[in-house]
């Protein structure tokens, strides 16, 4: 199994006093396109996905604050209003007047916040089975899962056997899962560990996107896993009222993590709906 990050290149971001990491493919010119991962994720959720658009946009699958090799926050700062200060940042590093983003969960609900507080910076919005709002028992949930000590392993490969995604189910191909481990551990004096900030979840402090997510101009595509228990049919149809340009699409047979269960059929619906949107 290839995978996209093989033929990247790394980008050192300097944004908001922190280092991000992201991979980048394509050349400065073509129209940007912006990856973001879920959370406890990272950029490599994508890999099996960016090669059918390296060759036509200016990609970068980000690390977002907290994760993969980017740098964490001190003191913790996981509000939406910090992840998407975040990207306004990159994209005056990058050169990007506008973007299009792909965001899967966490992703997804940062980039429904920040095209709806910046409309005129964003070319076209994909989210990926994410929720506009994050239920309290949910978010308590998360809160108190961030605030335990992380879990060690004695050995790599234990890490590796280790990782699991949240929520479980999956129909990953095991190669990818077992890629997607080794991605994002790494090692500490005392044992290998997670790449991800326990303080993303500790100190997670979401917006409520239903409130602003009429104010959305760009041509948005709302991908949903058809077995997903986080973005609902009911949801998803409370968005087509919601936001102006919207369509939404589900992919039969998977379950939350949408870009690792099924990559050729969020491909199949990614393709035309950037055609149609950028002209790419």
């Amino acid at each position: 199994m290839d995978f996209a990050c093989a033929s990247a290149r790394t980008r050192r971001l300097h944004v908001n006093d922190l280092d991000l990491h992201a991979l980048e493919w394509g050349e400065p010119g073509q129209p940007a396109l912006c990856f973001l991962h879920g959370g406890a994720a990272h950029a490599h959720w994508f890999d099996l996905v960016v090669p059918a658009f390296a060759d036509r946009f200016h990609v970068l699958a980000l690390d977002q604050r907290g994760h993969g090799e980017s740098a964490w926050a001190s003191p913790p700062a996981y509000s939406t209003h910090d992840f998407t200060s975040d990207l306004l940042a990159l994209m005056g590093v990058m050169g990007w007047p506008r973007m299009t983003l792909v965001g899967h969960s966490m992703g997804g609900h940062n980039s429904m916040a920040f095209s709806a507080w910046h409309p005129e910076r964003v070319t076209a919005l994909v989210v990926v089975d994410s929720r506009p709002a994050i239920p309290p028992e949910r978010l308590r949930g998360m809160q108190a899962r961030g605030r335990r000590a992380p879990r060690h392993h004695p050995t790599a490969e234990a890490a590796v056997r280790a990782f699991r995604l949240l929520p479980p189910d999956t129909k990953a191909a095991p190669e990818f899962m077992a890629h997607l481990g080794r991605a994002g551990i790494v090692e500490r004096p005392q044992g290998w560990r997670y790449r991800f900030d326990p303080g993303a979840y500790g100190e997670r402090n979401p917006h409520d996107n239903w409130a602003t997510m009429a104010r959305i101009q760009a041509p948005t595509l709302v991908v949903r896993g058809e077995l997903s228990p986080v973005l609902t049919k009911e949801m998803s149809d409370r968005i087509l009222r919601e936001i102006p340009r919207v369509t939404v699409t589900t992919v039969p047979g998977a379950y939350h993590h949408v870009t690792v269960d099924a990559p050729a059929a969020f491909v199949a619906a990614l393709a035309p709906f950037l055609e149609q949107t950028v002209g790419r």
